[in-house]
């Protein structure tokens, strides 16, 4: 069956995310996994996708990850660190442009996206960044072919998401560390990606909206969560005598730092 055809597979509602990222592949377990070989975290809204693509590539060839929303597909993005990403640009919860856009900003990981609108959205998937782009349905065989084209291309060691540094701190994604003014500072998961989200677009204004999609993916938690965890990293920066950003009163915030 090609990928984009309606299946008879039992596959999670459209917009809820399965209780656990999926794996697919010869390895049962975490722990069993072989990092020797390739691993590819496939966003699309049914999860029958991944398996289509590990039987088409053999069990021994690759590791799928497979994530069901936006939102599941970048907290997967975060903490897998795949090699590729196979993305459906219609998912069930938000565009995956704005997925497929935040994980271009944040690595050199290729993207082959799958497109539902024809050659139109095919371009538009090329110009947003993907690596590839193929047009919905298309055969699992094909899209396993363009995953290990793009892996072929020569990389400047494996793909890893950008180093930010600036004159008042230094930010490792990868490595989830972050030192201001050379020291070392503890920031949980939700403060590292604020700080993130706001060093990604220095100088720019970001509303409540746009913070509570980059750093929460769903946006439930409101907007006083983005105050609260603003508040957070102020005092956890201003130890070592950085104030991260400025407040835009009744919009937002800015990445600005200061010291003080």
């Amino acid at each position: 069956m090609a990928l984009g055809e309606t299946s008879s597979e039992v596959a999670w509602p459209r917009g809820r995310d399965a209780p656990t990222a999926r794996r697919t592949g010869a390895a049962d377990s975490e722990t069993d996994l072989n990092p020797s070989r390739s691993k590819a975290l496939v966003i699309a809204g049914e999860t029958s996708l991944g398996d289509s693509l590990r039987e088409s590539s053999g069990p021994a060839e690759m590791d799928f990850v497979q994530a069901t929303t936006r939102a599941a597909g970048l907290r997967s993005f975060y903490a897998e660190h795949p090699d590729v990403v196979v993305l459906e640009l219609d998912l069930p919860d938000a565009d995956g442009f704005e997925a497929l856009v935040r994980i271009k900003e944040l690595s050199d990981v290729p993207v082959l996206a799958l497109a539902a609108g024809g050659d139109e959205e095919r371009v538009i998937g090329l110009r947003a960044g993907a690596d590839d782009c193929v047009s919905k349905p298309a055969l699992p065989e094909e899209v396993v072919a363009r995953i290990e084209s793009l892996l072929r291309v020569p990389r400047p060691s494996k793909a890893k998401p950008k180093v930010i540094a600036d004159d008042f701190m230094v930010i490792d994604p990868e490595a989830h560390r972050v030192t201001a003014e050379g020291d070392e500072i503890a920031l949980t998961p939700t403060e590292f990606r604020l700080l993130v989200a706001f060093a990604m677009s220095p100088g720019r204004m970001l509303s409540h909206a746009e913070l509570l999609q980059s750093v929460w993916c769903d946006g439930t938690p409101g907007r006083d969560a983005v105050k609260l965890y603003v508040g957070y990293l102020r005092r956890k920066l201003g130890a070592s005598g950085i104030d991260p950003v400025e407040t835009v009163r009744g919009a937002g915030y800015r990445y600005a730092p200061r010291r003080i």
